[in-house]
């Protein structure tokens, strides 16, 4: 398996052969479902919070003596019968919603999507990304550049989870220039994560001979 490799000017300039344990797997929508439910939970929050019968104000006085006003005997207002009582069963913001998955099965995953994506012509090898200041300006002309590559031609134009970019190594000016630019997400390859690959449609991998040898589940050599 091979895919050419293009400069940050469009231009084809290279190609690499591709290991297929990454990008010739068969599409498993089982496994994908799993995984990305499963981190999906695990990064929920609970927001959601009732206050239980020891938590709610007041309450403190029975609210009148056990016998003899004809009324049904009671020990505190806080009781979840009364009103401005403790919630019984309510949500509680101390809830897990963590689910565990092996990194292996999150690994596989990963390779699953990239698999699928590569067959539908969603992934662009680039040699290279270095700006030589990291102005969103910059960003933006790059991009405009990649989007003349056949089969790329809506990666600038998409408005919305339009490309990840993968990168090798950290590149604080690249990180920076691409801030302000909402519909792209930059993360070092070695970070990918199947949800990341979902919610972009593209993903552009730079520097691939080292990108690929550091993604998670890879040794690096």
């Amino acid at each position: 398996m091979e895919a050419k490799i293009y400069s940050t000017k469009g231009k084809e300039s290279g190609s690499i052969k591709l290991p297929e344990k990454l990008f010739n797997l068969r599409w498993n929508s089982d496994l994908v479902h799993q995984v990305s439910t499963s981190l999906t939970s695990s990064i929920r929050k609970a927001v959601a919070h009732t206050k239980n019968r020891a938590e709610v104000r007041g309450g403190g006085k029975k609210p009148w003596q056990q016998k003899g006003t004809g009324q049904a005997r009671h020990g505190s207002r806080r009781s979840p019968i009364w009103v401005g009582g403790g919630i019984t069963h309510g949500p509680r913001n101390e809830k897990s919603f963590e689910r565990k998955v092996s990194k292996s099965m999150k690994a596989k995953a990963l390779y699953t999507i990239l698999s699928r994506k590569f067959r539908d012509g969603e992934v662009l090898f680039i040699d290279s990304i270095n700006f030589s200041e990291p102005k969103t300006k910059i960003a933006k002309q790059t991009f405009v550049d990649l989007s003349k590559i056949k089969g790329f031609e809506n990666i600038f134009s998409k408005k919305r989870n339009s490309a990840i970019v993968a990168l090798a190594h950290k590149n604080k000016e690249v990180e920076r220039a691409m801030s302000n630019l909402g519909n792209y997400e930059v993360l070092e390859a070695r970070n990918l994560h199947p949800l990341a690959l979902l919610k972009y449609k593209y993903v552009v991998i730079e520097n691939p001979e080292a990108s690929l040898k550091v993604l998670p589940g890879q040794t690096s050599k």
